[in-house]
């Protein structure tokens, strides 16, 4: 194949070494996650009869939620249970100390860098199936309309009955035999998506790379995404919203934020859509407008990636605490349509553990722990920082995986779509990259490889043409 390359061909170490990346804990901080125990086993609600199950990406150890939705009235129920990891890892210890400096795992194509000691994240913490684990157990009640009614979390232990993976999921509901706890997803995945857009969320559907190591090597690809991803998204998206209304109505916590889209960028988005032929309805908001874009065309996809400026300027806000400024008036997130908090990944990221505590003690109408209040701020800044780390070096990854791909096809020609005036989006192998010439945006197009450095990681492309 073309658009692969050996494995030995591509080395992830120089993107570990440079963003100091390193999967050992200190010693101190292993021992903690290796002798791991549940420090509120005597306060726990048993609801190991609840078949809860967990959907994840194929071969995933770190399973941090289970879902099990049933219907209530005209409405529903949704279970969401997520590890407890608060209750596992002891304040102020070295293991806390380490988590906080890390902030979240890191993903690389060869392999992660975990936030917790494998030991935690993928055995004692894991929700792993035919297991007994402790949880916070988030129990939301979701009207016809898809609006929440209720939202409380309290902990519990409960047991994963199946690890389920997207696209089996999808297969299954296709051919009528899913599982019975996901069965309902879809009706409330879809209740929530029209819930967001009624609320003015913005949701860009926008392809995404990821390199992929296979049997003749590496190769890069868009990410298959099944409609199970999106409606499984719902839940966590949901979640972060009822977390984030109990942690306002307490006067404490840490939310997730992102501010509404300019009034100038929604004019240029305007524009653009007119400029490439795709119908804005009257009064149609920009959600809306864009659940109805189709990305399997050229022109569609150009204004979904034109969209992505709408976005910009996400941030953690930490409130209600001793040195936290006031939040700003607007504190909603524009990609939900409301105020969200992250708790559904504290496994993977820092944030969830902390206001998953202040949930729990606002639920239980009780002090938040000191530990927990007190470091909010602070992890607000992790968050920030790492956040930024991570898009780095995903971005590193793959753009060392395009160089060492395209390595030695200097001159050749490729079919592409504009995705702006600027950057193309190559048919195979699926490179998104720098262009001149100005291709015309959403267009089908011809473009002459120009460079391929593996030491600068830095590809680039000349238009020569459209397709017809």
């Amino acid at each position: 194949m073309r658009g692969t390359v050996p494995s030995s061909d591509v080395d992830f170490a120089a993107v570990r070494a440079e963003f100091e990346l390193v999967e050992e804990f200190p010693a101190a901080a292993q021992s903690e996650a290796e002798e791991a125990v549940d420090r509120h086993a005597g306060d726990r609600q048993d609801r190991r009869d609840i078949e809860f199950v967990t959907i994840d990406p194929p071969g995933s150890k770190d399973l941090d939620q289970a879902v099990h939705i049933v219907a209530d009235g005209d409405g529903y129920l949704v279970r969401y249970a997520i590890a407890d990891v608060g209750a596992l890892v002891p304040p102020g210890g070295a293991l806390e100390d380490e988590t906080r400096r890390r902030g979240q795992t890191m993903y690389l194509p060869d392999g992660s860098v975990p936030l917790h000691p494998r030991a935690l994240s993928e055995g004692a913490g894991s929700l792993l199936p035919g297991e007994d684990r402790p949880v916070a157990l988030w129990e939301i009640r979701v009207d016809a309309a898809g609006e929440v009614t209720s939202a409380t979390v309290r902990r519990a232990t409960v047991r994963s009955r199946a690890q389920l993976d997207y696209a089996g999921v999808q297969a299954d509901f296709n051919a009528g035999r899913v599982h019975p706890s996901v069965a309902l997803l879809p009706e409330v995945g879809r209740l929530r998506q029209a819930w967001s857009r009624a609320h003015g969320a913005i949701e860009l559907r926008l392809p995404a790379q990821e390199a992929v190591r296979g049997a003749d090597g590496w190769e890069l690809r868009i990410e298959p995404r099944t409609d199970f991803d999106g409606y499984n998204a719902q839940i966590s998206l949901l979640t972060g919203v009822c977390a984030a209304a109990i942690m306002l109505d307490a006067g404490a916590g840490l939310l997730r934020t992102l501010p509404a889209a300019p009034k100038d960028a929604v004019d240029d988005l305007r524009r653009t859509a007119a400029a490439l032929g795709q119908s804005w309805p009257e009064g149609a908001s920009v959600g809306d407008f864009l659940a109805g874009v189709d990305v399997s065309t050229p022109r569609g996809l150009a204004v979904m990636s034109d969209a992505a400026r709408l976005l910009r300027g996400s941030g953690y806000a930490a409130f209600g605490v001793q040195g936290a400024v006031a939040l700003p008036a607007d504190a909603s997130h524009a990609g939900v349509g409301a105020p969200y908090a992250h708790v559904t990944a504290p496994l993977r990221r820092l944030a969830d553990r902390y206001a998953t505590e202040v949930c729990l003690a606002a639920c239980a109408e009780a002090a938040i722990p000191e530990w927990a209040s007190a470091a909010l701020i602070g992890v607000a800044e992790t968050m920030q920082r790492t956040n930024t780390v991570a898009n780095k070096v995903d971005r590193a990854c793959i753009d060392l995986t395009e160089a060492v791909i395209l390595g030695g096809r200097v001159g050749e020609i490729f079919e592409a779509v504009a995705l702006r005036e600027d950057q193309v989006l190559l048919d195979d192998p699926a490179v998104i990259a720098p262009c001149t010439g100005a291709p015309p945006e959403g267009a089908r197009v011809r473009v002459r490889l120009e460079s391929a450095d593996v030491a600068t990681r830095k590809v680039g492309f000349r238009f020569e043409g459209t397709l017809v």
